[in-house]
């Protein structure tokens, strides 16, 4: 494989409005190594821990994962703990993105690695931290991409390690990553605590997303008055854009903040139609016609009522059921919940089996009014943000789909098929996942199954279960089996999906050549190749 050829690379597509600069030269080579990578940007000036925080201060940056904290009070957050305990630093890149839907991330770890790698290098140099871990998941070729870059720089070797997680959507939490780094298990902590305070093996931990780590390193190149050249004041520079759902072109967008999300969707020729998903599974819908208008960024979202999220941008168009839609992401969001705390355990699976009622026309009135009481529970009360972001999802959902909540209220459908327009994960992660299927010739009613399994189980008004239509979480994997051995009727049984089986074939691997250009990552005056705008 040559990886300068953009075609041979299994990743999205990207566009530009405006100025590259995360993207600066892949619109010319496929994947930039060492060599293209100190060509197009040069070596990162070197700063301190106090110039770091004072650039990134000026022009408000925030964490590009989705909590958009502010990356100067971070910094400054994990320097504070670092004085006040004597402990050495640790920098954790957060590459996990386990949400579906979202691939800026990937790639960046496919196409501009160096990118990242020189942004938690230059915070690593300036911190003396002793060591760089970059969290990731199961994607064979943006793994291979970094392991091929951190291969090919002599001064990164023994510095940098790369961690694996599960492909969650919960893995990429931040309290889940260290505790999955730590050798836990991957699940958000039951009780909040800030990496800064105690993160890696119990150390200050300096922990972001890796699209806030190349963003870093851009401010660096450019310094803050160059950056902020372009996009709006209180939000200056471009971000990146995960496009999908309804886009005929699905695609990773740069683009200045302020701009109309409309201009974003018509070069992805994405229909907006009845609504648009803004934020990721977390996030919030806006109608079609204020999705087109509203201005891309934190500020510009939530005026219109939605929020920016990681940057996930999800177009529904005008062929699905939206309903359907929501129905298939809130059972999904049910069975992704660590199943630590009751909100996950019985409030997410209560709303989705509420939604799917709804659905398929046999719930009415009272499935709706049961999908908001719950939400309404579990909203403020879980272990972590996941039952919050869920609700905000279903909530905002059935206030932006009025109509066609009313016709499956009140008619019993929309008259329009779910056609799946926004993703859900397909690979090894998923592959042999089990769920819970009925044989009706065997069943029986007698109902122990509801009472052995409520998470996934309840009965109907004539005794006989109802199965939320989701793969058995691991949490779930002993009472699922329990159900199983004691059903009177041997009536139940766990199957691997073969929908969900995924084709073995391998990425092509990614040469670890040696590079021409031995200047490293960090020194000397910086080159002005990416575009300022």
């Amino acid at each position: 494989m040559n990886p300068s050829n953009a075609e041979e690379l299994d990743v999205p597509t990207i566009m530009r409005i405006g100025a590259a600069r995360m993207t600066a030269g892949l619109d010319r080579m496929g994947r930039l190594d060492l060599a293209a990578h100190t060509e197009i940007f040069g070596p990162l000036p070197r700063l301190s821990v106090q110039q770091l925080i004072d650039i990134a201060s000026e022009v408000d940056l925030r964490g590009q994962g989705g909590a958009a904290f502010p990356f100067a009070r971070k910094l400054k957050a994990v320097v504070d703990t670092a004085k006040q305990t004597g402990q050495p630093i640790v920098v954790v890149v957060n590459a996990t993105e386990g949400e579906p839907g979202s691939f800026k991330d990937k790639m960046l770890m496919i196409r501009s690695p160096y990118l990242i790698i020189s942004g938690a290098a230059l915070v690593a140099e300036a911190l003396e931290a002793e060591e760089i871990i970059i969290g990731v998941t199961s994607n064979e070729l943006a793994n291979r991409s970094v392991e091929a870059a951190i291969a090919a720089e002599p001064g990164l070797r023994g510095m940098v390690r790369v961690v694996q997680q599960p492909e969650r959507f919960i893995s990429g939490e931040s309290g889940a990553l260290v505790r999955g780094i730590n050798g836990k298990k991957p699940v958000p902590p039951g009780r909040k605590t800030l990496a800064s305070d105690k993160g890696v093996d119990d150390l200050p931990t300096l922990l972001s997303n890796a699209s806030t780590y190349a963003q870093l390193a851009v401010l660096a190149l450019l310094g803050p008055e160059r950056f902020a050249s372009v996009g709006v004041p209180e939000e200056p520079g471009t971000v990146l854009l995960s496009v999908s759902g309804s886009a005929k072109r699905p695609a990773v967008v740069e683009c200045p903040t302020g701009i109309p999300l409309g201009a974003v969707l018509d070069i992805c020729q994405a229909p907006a139609g009845d609504g648009v998903l803004v934020g990721g599974y977390h996030g919030m819908w806006l109608d079609g016609e204020t999705a087109y208008q509203v201005p891309v960024g934190r500020e510009g979202l939530a005026s219109a009522g939605g929020t920016f999220g990681s940057g996930i941008v999800l177009p529904l168009g005008d062929g699905t059921c939206p309903l359907g839609e929501v129905s298939r992401i809130a059972s999904y969001l049910a069975g992704e919940s660590a199943g630590q705390c009751g909100p996950c355990k019985l409030g997410l699976p209560t709303i989705a089996r509420a939604l799917a009622s709804i659905v398929d026309g046999s719930g009415g009135i009272e499935a709706l009014d049961v999908a908001r009481r719950a939400a309404a529970a579990v909203n403020g009360r879980g272990a972590c943000s996941h039952p919050d972001g869920t609700t905000r999802f279903v909530l905002s959902a059935l206030e932006v789909f009025t109509e066609d909540l009313a016709a499956h209220v009140f008619h019993s459908t929309c008259g329009r098929p779910v056609r799946g327009v926004l993703p859900l994960p397909e690979g090894p992660e998923t592959a042999d996942a089990k769920q819970l299927m009925v044989d009706w010739v065997r069943c029986e009613g007698h109902g122990l199954c509801a009472h052995l399994l409520p998470e996934l189980v309840h009965l109907d008004g004539t005794g006989f279960p109802v199965i939320l239509p989701i793969p058995v979480p691991p949490w779930l994997e002993k009472d699922a089996q329990q159900a199983v051995q004691m059903c009177p009727a041997l009536a139940l049984r766990l199957d691997t999906d073969p929908k969900k089986r995924v084709g073995a074939q391998k990425p092509p691997p990614i040469p670890v050549a040696a590079p021409t250009v031995r200047s490293g990552l960090i020194g000397g005056p910086p080159r002005r190749s990416i575009t300022a705008g």
